[in-house]
């Protein structure tokens, strides 16, 4: 399927995996791309050496694009920021911030930059900085979200700029795809299906969380002092949801929560862990390669749109 995006990025299939923090790394970067999708590496808050060594180690697993996802709240931003110029990196997706200040050191070395945003006004402000596209993500997608709706948000940013969108948040499978196409979306962007892909480092008690959900499942925690994270509900979720309803501090949440989400991905804690997941984490219901995934995506979308 050929979009704006697909020749934009190189890649034969319009979907983007997300750079999730700890679960993003190269294995399942290199598996994405490999199977026609865009693959990311999830910097978060890694230092430079940890990202270079990431990145080629993803280079020996693949010679299909690949990209970054540089998360502007990191203490090692600037640092990451050249390392992707210095590894030849073609594709940049950047969260939790403005690139601005990075946009023509990446420009000036071909680097495609996607910001993912969460409002039209700040769209229009990446467009207006230079991005080459922009994701549109709602509020039911895992990690940190926004207020809009993915089904309201993306019609009203494809709208806004005349750069290619996509989208993300609530989409796990060819309907998704083919919704997203008829909101003027020109790929999507993936995370939680891609959490218990074969290929990803997640825990087998996170991939089973997410494979046991329901529909009801997810909850968001921090809404009070205005960084809300989608998670599944757990023991944690409850306590911190509790001293929340009580007035706890900023503080006192970020303690109870600090490194609780490698200790869900990576040692398998789903009890007081943040095991973070969209709301299609219903409709997640095996693990699979990537290329599986992919390929599920593609057929159902294809016959959808085809119609």
């Amino acid at each position: 399927m050929k979009t704006r995006i697909t020749e934009l990025l190189g890649i034969e299939h319009p979907i983007i995996q997300g750079g999730m923090a700890w679960a993003a790394e190269h294995h399942l970067a290199a598996a994405v791309s490999e199977a026609g999708g865009l693959g990311l590496i999830g910097a978060a808050s890694a230092p430079e050496d940890v990202i270079r060594r990431e990145i080629r180690a993803a280079k020996e697993l693949t010679d299909k694009p690949f990209g970054v996802n540089v998360m502007l709240l990191s203490p090692y931003a600037d640092e990451v920021a050249k390392v992707v110029v210095e590894e030849g990196i073609k594709v940049v997706t950047t969260g939790a911030g403005n690139p601005g200040k990075y946009m023509e050191m990446w420009k000036a070395a071909g680097i495609k930059v996607i910001p993912v945003v969460a409002s039209v006004a700040l769209a229009r402000m990446m467009e207006k900085a230079g991005a080459d596209a922009v994701v549109a993500e709602g509020t039911e997608s895992g990690g940190h979200i926004g207020a809009a709706t993915t089904m309201t948000l993306v019609p009203q940013v494809v709208d806004a700029v005349t750069i290619p969108v996509i989208a993300a948040g609530g989409i796990a499978d060819g309907r998704g795809l083919a919704a997203a196409m008829m909101l003027g979306a020109q790929a999507v962007q993936i995370g939680t299906r891609f959490c218990v892909a074969n290929e990803c480092i997640c825990h087998e008690n996170y991939k089973k969380k997410i494979i046991k959900a329901k529909d009801i499942d997810s909850t968001v925690t921090g809404r009070s002092h205005g960084h809300p994270i989608r998670c599944l509900r757990n023991q944690m979720t409850r306590e911190y949801i509790k001293l929340e309803e009580q007035g706890a501090g900023f503080e006192e949440l970020e303690h109870l929560t600090l490194g609780s989400l490698r200790n869900a991905v990576i040692d398998g804690d789903v009890k007081t862990g943040t095991v973070m997941a969209g709301q299609i984490a219903g409709m997640v219901k095996e693990e699979q390669s990537c290329a599986e995934i992919i390929a599920d995506i593609m057929t159902k979308a294809e016959s959808l749109l085809n119609r």
